[in-house]
């Protein structure tokens, strides 16, 4: 296997800068992307795979908002059956199905979940969860998704149940459901890949380039390392930036949700082989879950709540919502997980979009009642903007969105192939397991995984963890630094490898990744 990265596919400092000074001021190109979220970064991917000339940009870095702070979760669309969302929920689990099979079956794998059927479940609650899980496989079937990729769902006993479940409650426990579902291994590891596939089918991907004002034949922009400004003319525009669409569009209403998530230590809740689902009180359809990451940590998640006011850079997490999550999963464990066992917690910012009269009867509808469906919208100035949405469908979304551009602007331009196009790393299962690299590099990295190792043959340092107990080593920071475009120590920790989720272990890494991108820019210069 090639020790390469994909052709053309590397984003580095250098590259940026000679993009940057290429678009600015310069020829006008077909589509210009603002926003490189998981939508965006799709779009960039999608209209360069049909051939577009495409600049995208972000104010920030790869996968800075919403992308990052997913469940981490590829959805087959069991909640969106169960709300009569049936056209969402078809789309979900066809999705999924695409990128656990043809896209980036690297990233995504099939995750096991239980739901305990404890004496908090009545019987008929456990009877709706079973017919629901049930009519999930059926959405797989419909979807073509292969029975080997996702496993079929089954009841199980209380032994099997405390077996993959071992911190459970014992006391009245009846047995469990185990159902599946799809799972990423990072959600910035997955918007990663998305632009590096497109700047390998030519698109410029340019971060820390802000969009000031957005036209319909293009945007003024300013480079945040230097404060400059400037426009980049295109023939089409889409704004994908998420929760942030309205402030550069007018007319479009985002009612913000935000999901939160804890991080405990692994030990602090034993073994766990397969996530949990706990039913919510109260709700028929809402649980919390239970998420172990196979690096010492577990996420648990999330909450549905409206935001209002300004949009944030990064949003808060509530103490009201530690204390929500806390209290759920308290509600089924042995042993209580205390408030100074949350090590971390983050929250994301859904960019629903609101369709509710403003004083009208539906203007005080929960978020969690929200439609997950997208929509294109176009503005009286021809500015395309794509909302709402999950991180599942992005694929969609992105594609409906160019499809939208293109039609508005007569590109030529013909249908999306992104349904089929790997993204970087990916390959069958049966090339991946033949990798010569350790497995948790695989599950980051796909085929590039060996390429990563053998930065430690020249330089064992780089072979050394950044964190004891923690998989990541120095090699994947120089490689996100060579190859991923991360400028900056924040870019390394807090997005390629997702250290800087838990504020001790960020600060316990941030001298070697000062360290080594001090080195990396000495060696440029």
């Amino acid at each position: 296997m090639s020790q390469r990265p994909a052709s053309g596919s590397s984003l580095s400092a250098a590259r940026r800068s000679r993009e940057l000074a290429g678009s600015v001021g310069g020829p006008t190109v077909d589509v210009l992307v603002v926003g490189l979220g998981a939508t965006g970064a799709g779009a960039a991917l999608d209209a360069a795979a049909r051939g577009l000339s495409v600049v995208a940009v972000d104010a920030h870095d790869l996968a800075f908002g919403t992308s990052r702070w997913s469940s981490k979760l590829i959805h087959g669309g069991l909640r969106y059956l169960a709300s009569g969302q049936l056209d969402v929920a078809h789309e979900s689990a066809v999705e999924r199905g695409t990128l656990m099979e043809r896209t980036a079956p690297h990233l995504v794998r099939a995750q096991p979940f239980v739901l305990p059927l404890t004496p908090l479940v009545s019987r008929g609650q456990g009877a709706l969860a079973w017919a629901g899980f049930r009519a999930g496989d059926a959405l797989r079937v419909a979807a073509r998704t292969a029975r080997a990729t996702l496993p079929a769902p089954r009841r199980l006993s209380a032994m099997e149940t405390r077996h993959l479940a071992p911190a459970l409650r014992t006391g009245g426990l009846r047995g469990g459901l185990l159902s599946w579902d799809g799972r990423l291994v990072d959600d910035a590891r997955l918007v990663t890949a998305v632009a590096r596939t497109a700047a390998a089918h030519g698109a410029r991907v340019l971060t820390r380039v802000r969009a000031l004002e957005l036209t319909g034949t293009g945007a003024r922009v300013r480079d945040e390392l230097t404060g400059e400004e400037g426009e980049i003319r295109a023939r089409a525009v889409i704004n994908a930036s998420g929760v942030w669409a309205g402030g550069l569009v007018d007319g479009i209403r985002i009612r913000p949700s935000r999901g939160t998530h804890l991080i405990l230590r692994s030990d602090d809740l034993g073994p766990l082989p397969a996530g949990l689902h706990i039913p919510i009180p109260g709700e028929t359809n809402r649980f919390v879950l239970v998420l172990p990451q196979g690096d010492g940590r577990v996420y648990v998640g999330l909450t549905d709540e409206p935001v209002d006011g300004a949009i944030p850079d990064v949003p808060e997490v509530p103490e009201t919502d530690i204390g929500f999550l806390l209290d759920v999963l308290g509600s089924v464990l042995n042993l209580p997980v205390r408030r100074q066992d949350v090590v971390g917690a983050f929250a994301g910012l859904r960019p629903l979009l609101d369709t509710t009269p403003q004083d009208g009867p539906g203007a005080t509808a929960r978020t969690a009642d929200i439609s997950r469906r997208h929509a294109v919208l176009t503005s009286s100035e021809g500015v395309i903007t794509v909302v709402g949405g999950k991180l599942t469908t992005y694929r969609r979304m992105a594609e409906d969105a160019v499809d939208a551009a293109v039609a508005a602007r007569r590109l030529t331009a013909g249908p999306s192939p992104t349904a089929s196009l790997p993204l970087v790393g990916a390959a069958s299962p049966r090339t991946l397991d033949a990798l010569n690299a350790p497995p948790h590099l695989i599950r980051r990295y796909g085929t590039e995984a060996p390429a990563v190792l053998a930065l430690a043959e020249h330089d064992p340092r780089l072979g050394e963890r950044v964190l004891p107990g923690h998989p990541v080593t120095a090699a994947e920071l120089l490689w996100a630094v060579r190859h991923e475009g991360a400028l900056d120590e924040a870019d390394v920790l807090d997005r390629r490898t997702r250290i800087g989720l838990v504020p001790a272990d960020r600060a316990a890494a941030l001298e070697t990744a000062r360290d080594l991108l001090a080195e990396v820019t000495a060696q440029q210069g």
